[in-house]
Parts: C-alpha cells; sequence; structure tokens
C-alpha cells in the first residue's frame, strides 16, 4: 500500500510528523508492505534569503507577530520535538528558498535513495542549521548518501528534477493540500499535520485492510507432479 507524504524541508512539523508515522509503522506486522514516497511543497515558494534574515525575524515577518512571541511559538514546537528524540535548533536554523532542496530529494529518489535523503535534510536543516539553499549543503549531504558528487553537482547546476517538484505542488494542489506534513494513504484517507502516533496507526491499519481487501485473488497452481511429502490436518506422509 502507498502512502504519499507532502512535505517542505523548512517545516518542523514534517520532521516531527515523519518520526509520528515511522514510530507508528514499527508496531504493524505489515510494516514491509508500506511503500512511502514523499512529494514536493514549499511553503513559502517565494522566499529568497537574501538579507542574513534569521529563522525569529523571518517568522516575525511572515507572520505578523513580535520576535519574543515568534520565540516563543518555536519553544513549544523544540519541546514537541524533544518528545521524539528530535533536536531543532531554530537558535541558528537558516530561513532559505527549498527548491533545490527538493530536486536534490528526487534525485536521491532515482537512486533509490528518497527516505534516507528526506532523513538527511531535515537534520542538516534543523539539527545542524545548514543553509539547504547552498549547493555545498546538498553535495555534502549527497556525499553522505554515498551518490556521486559530480553527477550531483551537474543536477544542481541544471534544471533536472524541476518540472518533478512543480508537478508535485500541482498535485498538491488538485487534491487540497492547504499545510504540510499531508500523508495520503492509498489516494483513498488523508491526514493532516504531525499527528499523534495512536492516530497515524489506526489510519494506516484501516487503510491496509481495506487495501488488503481489494487485492486480486490468485489462483495458485501447482508444479508438483504429485502430493507426496505433505502435511494436512491428517497428518504428514511421505
Amino acid at each position: 500500500m502507498k502512502v504519499e507524504i507532502w512535505s517542505d524541508v523548512m517545516c518542523p512539523f514534517c520532521y516531527i510528523g515523519k518520526r509520528h508515522f515511522e514510530k507508528a509503522i514499527e508496531k504493524l506486522p505489515f510494516k514491509d508492505e508500506i511503500e512511502v514516497e514523499w512529494k514536493s511543497f514549499q511553503l513559502n515558494p517565494e522566499y529568497h534569503n537574501t538579507n542574513n534574515e534569521d529563522l525569529y525575524a523571518y517568522l516575525a515577518r511572515a507572520k505578523g507577530m513580535s520576535v519574543a512571541q515568534a520565540k516563543q511559538m518555536t519553544g513549544q514546537v523544540e519541546e514537541m520535538a524533544a518528545n521524539v528524540g528530535l533536536s531543532l535548533n531554530f537558535e541558528t536554523n537558516v530561513p532559505a528558498n527549498s527548491f533545490d532542496a527538493h530536486r536534490f530529494l528526487h534525485f536521491a529518489k532515482s537512486k533509490g535513495l528518497q527516505d534516507e535523503a528526506e532523513e538527511a535534510m531535515f537534520n542538516a536543516y534543523f539539527t545542524h542549521s545548514k543553509d539547504i539553499a547552498k549547493h555545498e549543503t546538498l553535495i555534502s549531504i549527497a556525499e553522505e548518501l554515498g551518490l556521486d558528487t559530480a553527477e550531483t553537482l551537474k543536477v544542481l547546476q541544471g534544471d533536472d528534477f524541476a518540472e518533478a517538484v512543480r508537478y508535485d505542488v500541482y498535485e498538491s494542489q488538485q487534491i487540497g493540500v492547504r499545510g504540510v506534513p499531508y500523508f495520503v494513504l492509498d489516494r483513498k484517507y488523508a491526514l493532516s499535520g504531525a499527528q499523534p502516533v495512536p492516530a497515524f496507526e489506526q489510519a494506516i491499519v484501516q487503510s491496509f485492510t481495506e487495501w488488503q481487501a481489494e487485492q486480486p485473488k490468485t489462483q495458485l497452481k501447482s508444479l508438483n507432479k504429485n502430493d507426496d511429502a505433505v502435511c494436512d490436518e491428517n497428518g504428514c506422509e511421505v
């Protein structure tokens, strides 16, 4: 069963939601049958940090609040993250345009490393306060993941995967995504926000049960030439 997750690198609730979702999946016996696909979303596609703006100034300006209010708000988010073992360093976070970061994530997806790249990107941005708009940051993440440096640089210096990012954003508009994280389960159900682990678990179980019931039943054809050496309700015979 596929789970699609619309997310932005600059969204702390996306990181927290990722961890809640993972904790919910861990408990399920069918976890290996869950396919996760990350989708691009930009909270502020027009933003470019040209004035060395820090996160508190960015939030105060963007949300029409004081810097003190921004610090209070992010402090609550830091506590929420700490409860699931995440360290968010808002004091030193660098607001940035995430378009190239999303292009990089699609590149990593093409190499089968999308989930690992998402985790590395969140960690770089929130924990280590890296500027994810800078190509050197993305190259560093690529090297961490074992991706080819020259190929990564070529992707970043060109326009590769730009249409994939734009299509994700377009698709989010079509299905009514207004904020992230946004989890779509089997294209039938949706969960918005960093929901508690039990909420994720309940939704995933319900979706998976319905998905499994809808799978075509296959009539198996035996390749045995005889029925010797089998066990049934009457015991085992050779």
